[in-house]
């Protein structure tokens, strides 16, 4: 495995864990992937972190829908679940295929490398 690709993996892991918009189950994830690592857990952890990094990436689509929904607007607020919908569909429209917060951004960087982990 290439270092600097691992390398790159893991500090986009630290970021993810650091962004407000990540959720307990994927830090957990990702914490133990990163506890993991050099040891006979590694393999299977790597495996279980890249699922929940797939499960828990938000699509752009899916994001536009539930900030416009009623469940979106009680949850973000009226004026921020309006400038979600404005901002989804901005980039969407720009090719954005997931959500641009930090911790979907950084799931995306460490879904993108997946290939250096013979994880097909």
């Amino acid at each position: 495995m290439d270092k600097t690709s691992l390398d790159f993996v893991i500090e986009k892991t630290h970021e993810l864990m650091k962004a407000s918009t990540c959720c307990n189950e994927l830090k957990a994830a990702a914490q133990a992937w990163l506890d993991a690592l050099g040891t006979d857990h590694e393999a299977a952890e790597t495996v279980r972190y890249f699922d929940v990094l797939a499960e828990d990436i938000e699509t752009i689509d899916n994001l536009i829908a539930f900030a416009g929904s009623d469940a979106g607007v009680q949850y973000f607020g009226a004026e921020l679940a309006h400038n979600i919908v404005a901002h989804g569909k901005e980039i969407k429209a720009e090719g954005a295929v997931y959500c641009d917060c930090p911790a979907c951004a950084a799931a995306e960087l460490i879904l993108a490398k997946k290939d250096i982990f013979h994880l097909h």
